[in-house]
């Protein structure tokens, strides 16, 4: 049997690795053929280049300024690939009545199936013919979501502009409306004093911070507070809840930063595996628990772990005291408090307290001595859970010895359980992953994090927050990105083996099931980096990758990354793509020069809105002078480079010749080509706070932005200062348009360190004076305005 993979598997792929002598021979055939080929081609220089000859390393290698340029960026290409232009158009864009569109939770398509057990507002995805094939434009003025923690208590009203549930929760807390934005105060149905009151309350009857517990399940959420909460006792939870009448709930909870998906109790499983969580939750969550012979309770006991909890606050706990406020009668209280005693009677659950509004259970760690009248499920696998119909069997947990054995094996607490074995690797539940192979992937995974943070500086720097794997494997990348503030939604792919994504929750991490033919079941907009690790060639004979692409695009955030690892054809597919849906790509070299067919592709997103139009967004066209090694801008004015695109990158995302300065959330660019030297002007400008905030201050002052909004921290710049900076520098862009731009002087007058509007050019004193002057018309007589040039 071949030896699995470790990292990035292809499980479809094992299969066809039989007949070694044939693959010799095949080998030894394409080795000379391309020997051949490869003399003829060296003897012939190329006319034209692809972007694949751009690549970063991602060598183990400190930053060193004292060393040259070419040692610590490599820009050149080790295996270069000659790719055909396909011509294919552009992506349009939506109608922007499709801001919101979530392909298989649509109301429409949703109101022409059944409305018991809720099955209308399950997921009903669109026919092949009803794809949509158009970029999901962002509302007008859409902003970056503040960074975390702020945004557990914040989020742009313009990002998600409904006011539903601040009118129909105002009395609950839920969510206000203040100016341009919504505060979260952390309140709900059953939270009267806040959810973090709330939480300790349930602290005092179970245990919440020592490790124990680690892994959550909200459901019927709001806008997931209680999982907002939970986080402050390392505790993660995945809340989920339907889109319904409470229009945005779930999206609210994603643009806080918070995990969350839109979900229901309905007629199907829902999409985890068995045993996934430490504990459930329901506060008044209107899940009907004693219809259907206990069916949805005994779905909760089919993802809870063996010792794991179920807490119910709200209706019909504590129904004597409490019935009058909640307009129901006492003898339907009563029945149905009776009939969830009797089924957690059944499952085996021992009733550990009930409290003022709490009622809490503790599923059995094992099933030795469970006497029920409920069947247990006699065949079938119990982590299958993608539109799988809900049984009404209990599903039996794993065998043990003694009274005292926990089913399945023991969990170390947290944080430890996340890079020790899990159990299920430990007895051999997954077939084809050792102990060993699970070691070496978190080695893997903390060499590509150590590559990715160098590529992605928004990670390291707190500016991206919700992340998802399309392909987790064991969970090694989100245990990599443990140090960071963010969270990742590990999604294992449905219909390939082996199933991993109970190890994950093993490991303390949350994820999904999911089928990558479909879409997600999320809101547009809601994810800040996607990892894809073989997503692609294991879907590339089940359905089009376009779609896939198309889907990417609408669940990342505008700035948003994506890093591609695949097999070779495979990317250069998918950056043909990415090239048409506007996107900003760049090579990068593997970790370790392993040279096992697999490349890496970085995107970028860029940053546009649907009031705007995403051509008025696009980066320069950026071109350079072959007589004088002169980098041309020939559409860019360069007022507001400063603070334009808003967020932060790298040098590997954007355009070759379009180098990003991170400076604590602002983004500072220069026109350079790709043989200057990069990481020592770098670091050199980073030591120029000081002055780059004198400039921003300056150009504040003449463009009428009030400079006492700079900081959300002593040195966060506020996202708000520099939204309003970038409207306001667009104003004076658009009234300078026909402006004459003299082009025998330089642009920038570094002696005098002036702001010079006239000019359309900001004074950057980090500049030294001779480096800088004007291009001419003369070099490109179709220019509309001078282009800014930098000589090191």
């Amino acid at each position: 049997m071949a030896r699995e993979p470790v990292g990035s598997p292809k499980y479809h792929l094992l299969d066809a690795r039989k007949n070694q002598a044939t693959r010799i021979l095949v080998v030894s055939g394409l080795f000379t053929f391309f020997y051949i080929l490869g003399a003829w081609q060296s003897s012939i220089a190329p006319t034209t280049h692809t972007n694949f000859r751009d690549k970063v390393g991602c060598e183990k290698a400190s930053i060193d300024a004292t060393r040259p340029s070419s040692e610590i960026l490599d820009f050149e290409s080790h295996h270069q690939l000659v790719i055909q232009d396909s011509h294919m158009p552009d992506f349009p864009i939506c109608n922007m009545s499709y801001s919101e569109y979530t392909p298989c939770q649509e109301v429409t398509r949703g109101n022409e199936f059944d409305r018991e057990m809720l099955k209308y507002r399950e997921r009903h995805c669109p026919r092949k013919d009803e794809l949509l094939h158009c970029l999901i434009p962002a509302p007008p003025k859409y902003k970056l979501p503040f960074k975390w923690p702020k945004s557990r208590d914040y989020a742009w009203y313009d990002n998600i502009p409904h006011k539903e549930l601040s009118i129909e929760k105002d009395r609950q807390n839920w969510i206000k409306v203040e100016g341009d934005r919504f505060r979260f105060p952390g309140g709900g149905t059953m939270f009267r004093h806040g959810a973090d009151s709330y939480i300790d309350e349930i602290n005092e009857l179970i245990p919440l911070s020592n490790g124990t517990i680690r892994t959550a399940i909200d459901t019927g959420c709001g806008v997931a507070s209680w999982g907002a909460y939970m986080l402050k006792r390392d505790i993660i939870t995945m809340s989920f809840a339907p889109r319904d009448t409470h229009e945005a709930q779930v999206w609210f909870a994603l643009e806080r930063g918070v995990p969350a998906m839109i979900g229901i109790m309905g007629s199907q499983r829902l999409p985890y595996p068995s045993r996934a969580f430490d504990m459930a939750h329901c506060a008044r969550c209107l899940i009907p628990w004693s219809k259907y012979d206990g069916l949805y309770l005994i779905e909760v006991d089919r993802v809870l772990r063996p010792g794991g909890y179920w807490i119910l606050s709200g209706p019909p706990i504590q129904w004597k005291k409490l019935w009058k406020g909640w307009e129901r009668t006492q003898e339907d209280l009563k029945h149905e408090q009776d009939e969830i005693e009797d089924t957690a009677k059944h499952l085996c659950w021992k009733k550990v307290i009930e409290k003022d509004a709490f009622s809490v259970w503790q599923k059995p760690i094992n099933h030795i001595g469970c006497n029920t009248t409920k069947k247990m499920c006699k065949s079938g696998n119990a982590d299958e859970a993608w539109y799988k119909e809900l049984e009404r069997c209990i599903s039996p947990m794993p065998e043990v010895s003694t009274h005292d054995e926990i089913s399945g094996g023991a969990l170390e607490k947290w944080p430890e359980r996340a890079t020790v074995v899990p159990p299920r690797i430990n007895n051999n539940f997954v077939k084809g992953i050792t102990k060993d192979m699970f070691q070496k992937d978190n080695e893997i995974w903390k060499e590509r994090v150590t590559c990715y943070k160098r590529i992605v500086t928004a990670i390291p720097q707190g500016r991206y927050r919700n992340i998802i794997d399309m392909n987790a494997y064991i969970g090694g990348f989100s245990a990599a990105l443990m140090k960071y503030p963010v969270w990742v939604m590990n999604v294992v792919p449905v219909n390939f083996r082996p199933d991993t994504l109970g190890v994950i929750y093993e490991r303390g991490f949350i994820g999904v099931y999911h089928d990558w033919c479909e879409a997600f079941s999320t809101y547009p907009r809601t994810y800040d980096f996607i990892h894809a690790g073989g997503v692609f060639s294991m879907y590339q004979d089940r359905c089009d990758i376009m779609d896939i692409m198309l889907e990417v695009d609408r669940i990342l955030r505008p700035e948003g990354t994506v890093i591609f690892r695949d097999e070779v054809n495979v990317i250069r597919s998918i950056r043909s793509i990415a090239k048409r849906m506007r996107w900003d790509t760049k090579t990068v070299d593997q970790e370790s020069q392993q040279q096992n067919g697999e490349k890496i592709l970085v995107a970028f997103k860029r940053y546009w809105t649907g009031g705007k139009g995403l051509e008025e967004y696009s980066p320069s066209r950026v071109e350079v002078d072959p007589n004088n090694d002169t980098v041309i801008d020939f559409d860019r004015p360069h007022l507001c480079d400063l603070f334009y695109p808003i967020g932060s990158y790298t040098q590997s995302v954007i355009d070759d010749t379009y180098t990003p300065l991170t400076l604590t959330g602002v983004s500072a660019y220069t026109h350079l080509k790709p043989t200057t030297k990069i990481s020592e002007e770098l670091i050199k400008r980073k030591n120029n706070w000081e002055q780059i905030l004198g400039v921003i201050s300056k150009v504040a002052s003449r463009v009428g932005v009030d400079k006492s909004s700079i900081f959300e921290k002593e040195t966060d710049i506020s996202s708000t200062f520099v939204h309003e900076m970038v409207q306001a520098c667009e104003n004076v862009e658009q009234q300078l348009s026909s402006s004459k731009i003299p082009t025998n002087q330089p642009i920038i007058d570094i002696e005098e360190t002036t702001v010079d509007l006239d000019t359309v050019i900001l004074d950057i004193p980090f500049l030294q004076p001779g480096n800088v002057q004007t291009n001419t018309e003369e070099t490109n007589p179709d220019a509309k305005t001078s282009a800014l040039e930098i000589r090191f």
